[in-house]
């Protein structure tokens, strides 16, 4: 029997004809004309995609392209412009590194971004994934790349027991042994898209898999075994308060815009109490910002990495508030605020019990 041509080979030949069509990528088949891909679009889509799906991440990348072309027009742009425009997509240090990055690209190294893994390290918010993905898809470079995607092709072809995160160092070993000096960005773009269409977490196509021939997993029938998983922790649970005050004369929203660094830094909220893991922690109309009628609306929930919240929302009519209280946003003027979905809820949650009260 002969030997199999190399993974990269058989992977590439794959991609050429069954590559997606995605809105920050070059086609191979554009790529093998000499269309070079931006820098600028791949980093942006690159920081979307960390903890987000593709299909979140498409309008919110359409909207930011249109909106902020160039690196140097994102790093023109006020924090809350960018903050706003990102609300939704979660996981709000991204954005804050995003703006940061811009900056720094724009303001000392002229707009260009570095052309290596290493250099790009050395950025705002880009860690070790993210400067492999742009190094190798921008420019090239045989860096390893590996995300969710890679990881499980990976620990399947190779059957590697290790569960993760431990087995990650083994993971980019063996990524780095197949990836190609030729085009290494299509190979690492081949590798996200066997993931995301054919080597699935459930039921995976084998028999459209290019690469099959020598998987392990495969080979051993136990492909939905891989990858390995350590052991969840249980979450903990946190508690607090939402305060919603609504003007009587037009039915403005009460908004202020939470501090830069911690949790939902930068974005937009109602007035809230701090989140706490203690069964007695403030909340109830007794933490309220200032003195009103407050009425309870119900509660909303969200699930963050490390901790499971519920607010308590509270609602009053006001006539005004207290000098220095925040902004008074319209309510149709909402999605224009910033509101991280977790706000979003809680400001919902006071105006649908509003609506019930009046109704």
């Amino acid at each position: 029997m002969s030997a199999l041509p190399p993974v990269s080979d058989r992977l590439l030949d794959w991609y050429d004809r069954h590559a997606r069509t995605l809105p920050w990528r070059v086609s191979p088949a554009d790529r093998a004309r000499g269309v070079r891909p931006d820098p600028y679009r791949v980093w942006l889509s690159e920081v979307m995609l960390q903890q987000t799906t593709v299909a979140a991440v498409k309008s919110y990348f359409a909207a930011f392209t249109t909106r902020w072309p160039t690196v140097q027009a994102l790093a023109g742009a006020e924090d809350e412009e960018v903050m706003g425009a990102w609300a939704g997509l979660g996981y709000y240090a991204r954005a804050r590194n995003l703006l940061a990055c811009a900056r720094e690209v724009t303001r000392h190294r002229n707009g260009r971004f570095p052309e290596t893994a290493a250099a790009l390290r050395d950025l705002p918010g880009i860690g070790d994934y993210t400067s492999a993905a742009i190094a190798s898809i921008a420019f090239d470079e045989p860096a390893p790349v590996v995300d969710g995607n890679i990881e499980r092709v990976t620990t399947r072809r190779h059957a590697i027991e290790t569960p993760l995160p431990a087995a990650r160092k083994a993971i980019r070993v063996h990524v780095a042994a197949m990836t190609p000096l030729r085009r290494a960005g299509d190979f690492a773009q081949a590798m996200m898209d066997l993931g995301a269409t054919i080597c699935t977490p459930r039921s995976p196509s084998c028999i459209l898999c290019p690469v099959s021939e020598d998987c392990a997993a495969r080979i051993e029938r136990r492909q939905e075994e891989f990858p390995k998983k350590a052991a969840k922790k249980p979450k903990r649970a946190r508690r607090g308060a939402a305060f919603v005050a609504v003007r009587q004369s037009d039915g403005a929203v009460l908004l202020r815009r939470r501090p830069a660094s911690g949790m939902l830094g930068g974005m937009a909220e109602p007035f809230t109490t701090e989140w706490s893991a203690k069964a007695d922690g403030a909340t109830g109309a007794g933490a309220a910002p200032f003195r009103a009628d407050w009425r309870e609306a119900g509660a909303v929930a969200h699930g963050f990495t490390h901790f499971d919240l519920v607010l308590e929302v509270w609602r009053a009519d006001v006539a005004d508030a207290p000098d220095g209280f925040g902004l008074w946003v319209r309510a149709d003027r909402l999605d224009e605020a910033g509101l991280p979905t977790l706000m979003r809820k809680a400001v919902e949650t006071a105006l649908r019990g509003m609506e019930k009260q009046t109704g």
